[in-house]
């Protein structure tokens, strides 16, 4: 396995006769169509053609892989995606104040049974999403602090776990009043005790912390310590600091990243912990005016068909060990920051070097295949 960073005048055949590589499937893996265009500094995972025929075995690692999708994933992508999985946390049910679930506006049953014929466990992911698609907190207010409701809820998400075939339980609630701080933890403990008699595990989302005391709506409710040992499982949501309204950056930097793991290592033990990972980045226009400028979501194989189209040369930050690129349309500069098989080999040395339990992707709607390839060549 070596990963290749594109020079001036390279060709997919150069790079294939320079370095050995398997033509087919350098093209195959890295998801590259005809006529094969390739952009200076993008990145390329070249394997051997044996190596490349080898069907990823999640049952046989030491290190378990997820991810998020929301129930109308393409099924093209949810086949291809669902052999490097043992886990597929389907986007989301919400809930009302008195504690009735609200299911997805889409079918979730199809990709649920899906994952089971593959082997991979299907899991509820509950949020407490308003109608407007926002996280409310005042809806987990009226939760954590009602048995009833609670009482309520708990048997709504077993009769619709059991109905549909879901195994397991993760509970992804942001912007937690710091006044809720003590009782969102004791929900996710009785969450746990009584969904664990029926064999179901439970695991929550974290957002990205990396003190006690951090301060901010994100993290002042969230009890790392109190959450790890209430919950079967964590996952760190360790992306988003380059984000839609944000300033120009990488959406997970590695060093950020490393801040919250060591943080959460001193409060979690590491055998529980998953280390969240985005599948996506943002394309910014310039100059970047907060509060006005907004960035789209593109996919990382998008990025860098965005890259060659517009001629640009991608760079690599060493800080942040994420690839960028500027590009011009219509007289507008654009920065884009994504992610790439070096972005990705930065995270799961990580995952590695602590000894992490695995992975968590958010989301898999967008296929990136060489980032799957990685993964299975790493985990073990």
């Amino acid at each position: 396995m070596e990963i290749y960073t594109v020079r001036s005048g390279d060709t997919v055949d150069s790079i294939a006769a320079r370095t050995g590589a398997d033509l087919a499937s350098l093209l195959q893996v890295n998801q590259l169509e005809y006529p094969y265009r390739l952009a200076v500094g993008q990145s390329l995972l070249l394997l051997s053609a044996e190596e490349t025929a080898k069907d990823p075995d999640p049952s046989g690692s030491l290190r378990s892989s997820g991810g998020y999708a929301y129930p109308f994933i393409s099924q093209d992508v949810l086949e291809e995606t669902l052999p490097y999985l043992n886990e597929l946390s389907l986007f989301s049910y919400g809930f009302t104040a008195e504690g009735a679930l609200i299911p997805p506006a889409s079918d979730d049953e199809t990709a649920a049974r899906e994952a089971l014929l593959h082997g991979v466990t299907p899991t509820l992911t509950l949020t407490p999403l308003d109608g407007s698609g926002h996280f409310n907190n005042n809806l987990v207010s009226s939760l954590v602090h009602s048995p009833s409701v609670q009482l309520a809820l708990l048997r709504n998400l077993a009769a619709a776990m059991a109905e549909k075939g879901y195994l397991a339980l993760n509970i992804d609630f942001e912007y937690i009043l710091a006044e809720d701080r003590d009782a969102f933890t004791a929900f996710v403990k009785r969450t746990t005790d009584l969904l664990n008699q029926f064999e179901y595990t439970v695991t929550v989302a974290l957002a990205p912390k990396n003190a006690d005391d951090q301060p901010g709506t994100l993290y002042e409710g969230i009890d790392y310590a109190g959450l790890g040992a209430a919950a079967n499982g964590v996952l760190l949501m360790t992306y988003e600091w380059g984000y839609s309204y944000g300033p120009p950056m990488a959406v997970a930097p590695i060093n950020q990243v490393r801040r919250v793991v060591e943080y959460a290592l001193t409060r979690i033990p590491a055998e529980k912990i998953s280390l969240g990972i985005p599948n996506y980045g943002y394309d910014w226009p310039l100059p970047y005016v907060r509060g006005t400028t907004k960035a789209s979501t593109l996919g990382n194989v998008e990025a860098v068909q965005t890259a060659v189209f517009y001629g640009a040369e991608i760079q690599f930050d060493e800080t942040a060990q994420s690839p960028f690129f500027d590009y011009w349309q219509y007289g507008i500069r654009h920065q884009v920051w994504f992610e790439d098989v070096r972005s990705y080999q930065a995270k799961f040395s990580l995952v590695r070097e602590y000894g992490l339990k695995g992975i968590g992707i958010w989301q898999l709607m967008r296929l990136f295949r060489a980032g799957w390839v990685l993964w299975e060549k790493m985990r073990q």
